[in-house]
């Protein structure tokens, strides 16, 4: 939907429709469902802030990349960006994460997870 979206109007319009709904949505869900401390916003990192820039990224990067190379291939590229970020935050506990060091077998995983893209690309 974003794609045909973005498609009709630009990704700066597509971007907006989607997070401000998105936005509406959450707050909807606070309103009605509650369950949010508000107290431990203060204690939050400033990079955990950056959280809605990096998906304004990732939008801009699939609005860019889904026309011209497919679903499929925008996806797989997607998911070995993700596995790889997540390698590195494990390995390092950045963020907050506990520490997983970087094994053969998560290499693995991810090598295969590159075979998988690769091979969508044919």
């Amino acid at each position: 939907m974003s794609g045909a979206m973005s498609q009709r109007m630009g990704p700066l319009g597509s971007s907006l429709v989607i997070h401000l709904g998105g936005a509406i949505i959450s707050a909807l869900l606070i309103l009605f469902l509650g369950g949010v401390n508000w107290q431990a916003m203060k204690s939050l990192p400033v990079p955990y802030f950056f959280a809605g820039l990096f998906g304004v990224i990732l939008y801009f990067s699939f609005s860019y990349t889904l026309p011209r190379v497919g679903v499929a291939v925008t996806s797989s590229l997607l998911i070995l960006t993700q596995m790889c970020i997540g390698l590195v935050l494990d390995n390092y506990g950045w963020l907050g994460a506990p520490v997983h060091p970087v094994s053969f077998l998560r290499l693995a995983g991810v090598g295969s997870i590159l075979l998988g893209a690769f091979l969508v690309t044919k």
